[in-house]
């Protein structure tokens, strides 16, 4: 509180506070860094940091003490030299020895206030390293005692045998699905997660061990009913998704307690907050022995209700508002998950602090008026008392975590708010950085394994940048007449970037040229869709109807939320690949610093800066006449395309203006919707899927988006299953015709036609797999002939050599390799084809050696001149007869 200001609070205005309070910061770093190390250091070693800490804090205390009494000495030293000056100004005339003695006087009392002055100085310094010291060896013993917890009792060593055991479990967090992810030619399975504490193990032999030991309970895929509503995207973090037929595993709330039959197996790396994990097999639905707690039971109803509010929005919002309002990601689509990750927004479904400070500033006000006497909030208008208003904030905050669990970001939120409350209810207004260095403090000495956590870090770095980087550079931005509104957004964006690029490197190999606009857009949105949202969550349970008509206008920010995240991805040069190491991390930080250096220069100057600010949005957007005037691709008058989408099939026939028939669509959407973006394509009049393979159809939602598709076709052999039913899936929520090929048909589009060569309509003996059931085109385009075979393998390839066809496979000018060029190739298929040009669609180092050098040898000894996307990347085909070529990119 400033006195000098005349009020009780202190002055309103925020310079009235004076320089910001760093005094936490050292101890709170201090801690997270001693925290990260000793989580996984031998007890010894931790035992060792902790001793020499508090002997050196000790020894530091002592020596600040002396330290005050020698500055107390030296004063007194000071004062005794005045007292000699003004006896010698005694021996001369009486009223200059008067002045004299009186200004020798002075010179002492100066001597004494710089002596002490010295000595309070040392003595803080002391004092502060010793609190520091003092710091790390809380840390250490915090640390050590949860490393402690994890290697004792039964559990660890039942691990190590890899025993089955029957063990009671208590649920500490909402149980997961892990991410799809493609696996060759198929999806492999999800497994279900939670957290959890094991209680009570009952060994093989009956003998039965009561303990509290904290683990990872992994529910085997085949013991769920339903499947992943999505498929498709490269393995990513572990998510919770939604399945066809909801698993009772999934409806589990944290606190229940379970009986389950497990093996115990060790923890998946070193360095884990866990002891061990259970492996749960088997079809059955749990066993539950304990009923979770009465709060739980609340925020669940909370959270159905939420979810039920839902189900009668589109897609994208059905997903997003209970991601936004209580993390439930449930009903994200790895497609949708790719597109937030691209566009680093993530955080929207992370139930990060900003949600927190969106609920606290309707209730409190604003931030910036919150600490302030003229508050604006709900509380104000209601005439709640300062100090009410403070414990009615404390309720929220503690409802708000227990509704969206008590992750990192949550608790971290959670402890600033609560801090700023404290400040708000003593009238001591404090900075909000001591806030939040306090709050990592507290948190990582509760929790030490907190600061080995990603997501904690970037909470952190957030929240700093919002508070030391983003007034300044908004202050900057409206020194040069941007509208204070778009000045704070901008600067929030760009200020949060910039610490946390190079932590989200490390975790995705890549730097995101669009994070900030994207942010910047999508700002506009979160407040009233988390505003919408919350209110929808309180309603649900009273009166449904009003939360289905709340929940209906919070899907329109949500909408714009999903909009922009998929406008952001789909850019050509939405990012560029980074290295994922520490080293990179570095190098990334001094190009941000260079970049903002070099950007407050540029902007004093405002063409180089529009100049800088095109330059840019061209190499994010690409426009194709641009591209193509720059790179040659794609080329004028390309008749074929095979897209580098890796381990996987998608290529593309040229019909004109713009337009494209698609076969294959590989296994990630990102890659497929580049690859057409990159080729011009907007509009597709067919769609082939030679077979329902996870490397040929897992794409699709990135060859369906932002384009208009007329139909899609693919085999009559429906293997996989789930795979089949993600591809109709697909069309129906686009409203677009699905048909099936057999061979005969013919059709064309444009200067492009085709016959389709296989599978027969009744083939027999049925196929062996879907690779035999491959649809096969015959393509014309003018005068090229193409043979697209997809994954046909020898038994079938010979009986297409010997199908009425048959004669219509010599001659042909291009063959997209069968099966990425595997070794089961029938060399009669090859010898009668005897393509010119012979194109593999492959990954990079695939782990099944494709293509077979056995199969690169027979094309080429046929004349063939055999080109692969691993090595060579995208492939267009142009020209025909003689002029037949081919175009890299």
């Amino acid at each position: 509180m400033h006195a000098a200001s005349g009020r009780r609070l202190g002055a309103s205005h925020p310079r009235a506070e004076g320089p910001i309070d760093l005094r936490l910061v050292a101890p709170a770093a201090a801690v997270w860094l001693t925290a990260a190390v000793s989580v996984g250091a031998s007890p010894g070693r931790v035992a060792a940091v902790a001793a020499v800490s508090l002997i050196a804090a000790g020894a530091l205390s002592v020596a600040g003490r002396r330290a005050g009494r020698t500055g107390r000495g030296d004063g007194d030293t000071g004062a005794g030299s005045g007292g000699s000056g003004a006896g010698r100004g005694e021996a001369g005339p009486g009223p200059g020895g008067s002045g004299a003695r009186q200004g020798n006087t002075g010179t002492g009392r100066g001597g004494s206030d710089a002596g002490q002055g010295r000595g309070a100085a040392r003595r803080g310094l002391w004092v502060s390293v010793a609190a520091v010291l003092l710091c790390v060896a809380a840390a250490a013993a915090s640390a050590g005692l949860h490393a402690a917890d994890l290697r004792r009792g039964p559990v660890p060593a039942l691990a190590e045998r890899y025993a089955e055991v029957t063990a009671e479990v208590e649920i500490t967090s909402d149980p997961r699905l892990t991410r799809p992810r493609i696996s060759g030619d198929h999806v492999a399975p999800t497994a279900l997660l939670f957290d959890a504490d094991v209680t009570r193990v009952t060994q093989a032999d009956g003998t039965v061990l009561a303990t509290r030991t904290p683990v990872l309970v992994i529910v085997d895929a085949r013991s769920r009913r339903g499947a992943p509503r999505g498929f498709g995207g490269r393995p990513g973090r572990g998510a919770t998704r939604e399945t066809g037929g909801r698993s009772p595993w999934l409806s589990l709330l944290p606190s229940t307690r379970l009986r389950v039959a497990a093996r115990v197996v060790p923890a998946l790396s070193d360095g884990e907050d866990i002891a061990a994990v259970l492996r749960v097999r088997g079809s059955t639905p749990p066993d539950v022995v304990g009923a979770p707690s009465g709060p739980q039971r609340f925020a669940g109803r909370l959270r159905e209700g939420l979810r039920k509010a839902t189900d009668g929005l589109d897609a994208d919002a059905r997903a997003l508002l209970p991601g936004l309002v209580v993390g439930d990601t449930s009903r994200v689509t790895p497609e949708l998950d790719d597109a937030f990750e691209a566009t680093d927004l993530t955080h929207l479904l992370a139930v990060s602090g900003g949600n927190l400070v969106i609920v606290l500033a309707l209730f409190i006000g604003p931030p910036g008026l919150a600490q302030r006497v003229e508050r604006r909030g709900l509380a104000a208008r209601l005439g709640v008392p300062l100090r009410a208003t403070a414990l009615l904030g404390g309720v929220l905050t503690l409802a708000f975590v227990v509704v969206c669990r008590p992750d990192p970001s949550v608790l971290r939120a959670a402890a600033c708010g609560a801090i700023s409350l404290i400040a708000i209810a003593t009238g001591r207004r404090r900075s909000l950085i001591p806030a939040l260095a306090a709050a990592v403090l507290l948190l990582v000495l509760y929790d030490p394994w907190l600061a080995r956590s990603y997501g904690f870090l970037l909470s952190v770095l957030a929240t700093g940048a919002l508070l030391t980087l983003a007034p300044r550079w908004s202050a900057a931005l409206r020194r040069r007449r941007v509208p204070a509104r778009v000045a704070e957004a901008l600067a929030a964006a760009a200020a949060a970037q910039a610490l946390c690029a190079p932590v989200v490197a490390v975790l995705s190999a890549r730097v995101s040229l669009v994070a900030v606009p994207c942010n910047l857009l999508a700002e506009f949105a979160v407040a009233p869709a988390t505003v919408l949202g919350f209110a929808t969550l309180a309603a649900a349970p009273l009166a449904m109807p009003v939360a289905e008509v709340l929940a209906w206008w919070a899907s329109w920010p949500a909408r714009w939320i999903a909009d922009i995240a998929r406008a952001g991805a789909a850019q050509p040069g939405a990012g560029v690949d980074w290295p994922d190491s520490w080293t990179g991390a570095l190098l990334l930080a001094l190009v941000t610093v260079a970049a903002v250096a070099g950007g407050r220069r540029l902007l004093r100057h405002p063409l180089p800066s529009g100049v800088g600010a095109v330059l840019l949005l061209l190499f994010v957007v690409q426009p194709p006449p641009l591209t193509r005037v720059i790179t040659g691709w794609p080329p004028p008058g390309w008749r074929f395309a095979m897209c580098d989408v890796g381990q996987g099939d998608a290529s593309v026939l040229a019909v004109g203006d713009g337009s494209a028939v698609v076969v294959d669509a590989g296994p990630d959407p990102v890659l497929a919707d580049r690859c057409l973006s990159t080729l011009g394509v907007t509009r597709i009049p067919l769609v082939v899927l030679t077979h329902f393979h996870a490397d040929h159809v897992a794409g699709l939602p990135g060859v369906l988006r932002g384009r208009s598709v007329g139909a899609i076709e693919t085999t009559g052999f429906e293997e996989p299953l789930e795979q089949a039913e993600f591809v109709r899936r697909e069309a129906l929520a686009r409203h677009i015709p699905l048909t099936r090929a057999v061979a005969g048909e013919r059709r064309s589009a444009g200067d492009l036609d085709w016959r389709v060569l296989w599978p027969p309509p009744d083939p027999f003996p049925p196929p062996d797999g879907p690779n035999d059931a491959s649809v096969t085109l015959l393509v014309r385009s003018a005068g090229l002939r193409l043979l697209l075979p997809g994954d046909l393998e020898p038994p079938a390839q010979r009986a297409l050599a010997r199908s009425p066809a048959a004669a219509e496979l010599a001659g042909v000018d291009v063959l997209k390799v069968a099966h990425h060029g595997s070794a089961y190739q029938d060399p009669e298929l090859i010898r009668r084809v005897a393509p010119r040009l012979a194109l593999v669609s492959v990954g990079g180092d695939n782990p099944y050696g494709h293509p077979a050098p056995s199969t690169v040898a027979a094309l080429r000894a046929r004349g063939a001149v055999v080109l692969r996307t691993d090595e060579d990347g995208d492939l267009a085909v142009t020209g025909e007869g003689e002029g037949l070529g081919v175009a890299r990119h």
